[in-house]
């Protein structure tokens, strides 16, 4: 498997899957965890829109980045990721029929598990299940969650199945708030999220 292919992998546990509030930790008032269990009800049903926007993944000692395109209509989702470099896209599509993975060498490869699939395809294990949850500021409903806020009493800090995902940034003028630039380390990897449009539909 080349590394840029592992690279773009590590990128993935940032970006997919579905979510259903878990409370188990937090640090901060009553009052900000009720705000967070408010969000967390409104945006529970949000599974159509688009996401636009920059990636950057390291692995400790190569890097890469790029544009991406996440469009998720329903159950069914598509992640395209462009990087300018090497000129490759990379596209990962799943739904209730099964997943797609294209843009490896050989053609596209398919499997009945989305997770399964880039296990098999790319020799890494990704959480797909947390992605769609994390990507919108909630907890996924995997296990054991630790939330911190921060002064604008949205969440700044969400470690959950091994990664801490740190939310530098907020779109405060949507209701509810959505975020818009997002650090995620996994030692050795370290990604960042750079939100430009959120089209929700």
């Amino acid at each position: 498997m080349k590394r840029h292919q592992r690279i773009l992998a590590a990128a993935l546990p940032l970006l997919l899957a579905a979510c259903a509030p878990q409370l188990v930790r937090i640090k901060g008032d009553a009052g900000l965890l009720n705000a967070q269990v408010a969000r967390e009800q409104a945006l529970a049903h949000t599974d159509h829109w688009t996401l636009d926007g920059r990636l950057g993944v390291s692995d400790g000692h190569d890097g890469v980045s790029g544009g991406f395109t996440w469009t998720q209509d329903g159950g069914n989702y598509s992640f395209v990721f462009r990087a300018p470099i090497t000129g490759r896209s990379f596209e990962l599509s799943s739904g209730p029929d099964g997943a797609v993975l294209k843009g490896l060498d050989g053609g596209p490869v398919q499997g009945a598990d989305a997770e399964a699939l880039m296990q098999r395809a790319l020799g890494w294990e990704v959480p797909l299940h947390d992605l769609r949850a994390w990507v919108l500021g909630l907890r996924a409903d995997s296990g054991p969650a630790e939330l911190a806020f921060g002064d604008n009493r949205l969440p700044s800090l969400l470690t959950q199945d091994g990664w801490s995902v740190d939310y530098r940034a907020w779109d405060t003028a949507r209701q509810p708030p959505l975020p818009t630039t997002i650090f995620a380390t996994r030692p050795p990897y370290k990604v960042r999220l750079s939100v430009e449009n959120w089209t929700l539909r």
